[in-house]
């Protein structure tokens, strides 16, 4: 009798179990074929996904590509069992960085690890996933799964993502002429996202919070509820922003900020001037603050404190694009402009602590 047909009891008993993975890759198949979109069917189980960049239709056309995690958010979203929101969370890390470089997303890997895997959770990660990718008009073209016995803890997981975009080379963000006198827009957050969880957990902690309990800036909430929302994704916002036309540079805020991801997204020499006064500091950020004994200054440098992507626009074009994204349903808001600085490109934001007193706009 051949070693083939005997039962893989001893791996089973090592700690990894073949029969389980075959039922998690015959249960995700229909997710993945619901991100099924030009170039890619959605179909799983090779020993590679495939995507053809025929179906673009793009003349001189560049790959943008990112990958990312999730990062402590995850350590949350395990204890909650919020499995389907760290999908969405992971895709969102993703996909959000590809289009501030002009990108559509074209196709998406995951890798899911795990001591010993449970179907079910996983099956949830990979229906956010999922969720994430339709939300963002990409494919889910394939992934790792993982069962590590020994190297992880009973109950956890370690999730990581990787996309790949496209972008005619005449559209790559920034562009060249970002200027003094240039608009910036901001997008509102859906909270918190997936950045300065390490900070988050930390007050929880101090303040012996409970996840489960009311959240006493969003009495309809819980902490969990206020602060696991999943990370919104902005692909569809700002393709439809793009091709308002004016748009000269995206920043996707996440860890470090509006301080630190803006000028990234700005040339030397440049400043980007914001007014805080131009929008209200949500509530959690607010009790984060003072929680945390958080000054308003390491806020801006740690979370997104209610901006999650800045768009640098053209100053004629400022009208149609806050329509165009106001159209989408975005929460729109005029945060500055673009000034004449030296050296590096930076940020200052401007009344900062008579704007963020009580977590409200003070205009």
């Amino acid at each position: 009798m051949s070693n083939l047909t005997r039962p893989t009891s001893r791996y089973r008993e090592a700690g990894v179990d073949i029969d389980a993975g075959n039922a998690f890759a015959r249960a995700i198949q229909p997710h993945a074929r619901s991100t099924a979109r030009p170039g890619a069917d959605g179909a799983l189980g090779g020993f590679g996904g495939v995507f053809d960049p025929k179906a673009l239709g793009l003349n001189d056309p560049l790959l943008v590509a990112s990958t990312d995690g999730v990062g402590t958010k995850l350590r949350l979203l395990i204890e909650t069992g919020r499995w389907t929101t760290a999908g969405i969370d992971l895709v969102a890390m993703c996909v959000n960085d590809v289009v501030a470089q002009g990108a559509q997303p074209l196709f998406f890997l995951d890798y899911y690890a795990t001591g010993k895997l449970d179907v079910t959770a996983a099956t949830e990660v990979v229906a956010g996933i999922a969720d994430g990718c339709r939300q963002a008009g990409c494919a889910l073209i394939g992934g790792e799964t993982a069962e590590m016995p020994g190297h992880y803890a009973p109950g956890d997981i370690d999730l990581a993502g990787f996309v790949v975009g496209a972008v005619e080379r005449a559209d790559l963000l920034p562009r060249a002429d970002v200027t003094p006198g240039d608009m910036l827009i901001g997008l509102a957050s859906s909270g918190v996202h997936s950045n300065g969880f390490s900070l988050v957990r930390k007050v929880l902690a101090d303040e012996r919070v409970s996840l489960q309990g009311p959240a006493p800036f969003a009495t309809a909430d819980s902490f969990a509820d206020a602060l696991l929302a999943p990370t919104r994704i902005y692909v569809r916002a700002c393709m439809a922003a793009i091709a308002a036309g004016g748009v000269k540079a995206l920043a996707h805020v996440t860890g470090g900020g509006i301080a630190e991801n803006v000028p990234r997204a700005l040339p030397d020499d440049t400043i980007a001037v914001i007014d805080a006064r131009s929008w209200p500091l949500p509530p959690l950020f607010a009790w984060l603050g003072r929680a945390g004994g958080i000054d308003r200054a390491e806020l801006a440098r740690t979370f997104n404190v209610g901006i999650g992507m800045v768009l640098v626009v053209a100053p004629d074009r400022a009208d149609a694009v806050a329509e165009a994204l106001a159209g989408l349903g975005e929460t729109v808001y005029r945060l500055g402009t673009v000034e004449a600085g030296s050296g590096k490109a930076s940020v200052r934001l401007e009344h900062l602590e008579a704007a963020w007193a009580d977590g409200e706009p003070q205009s």
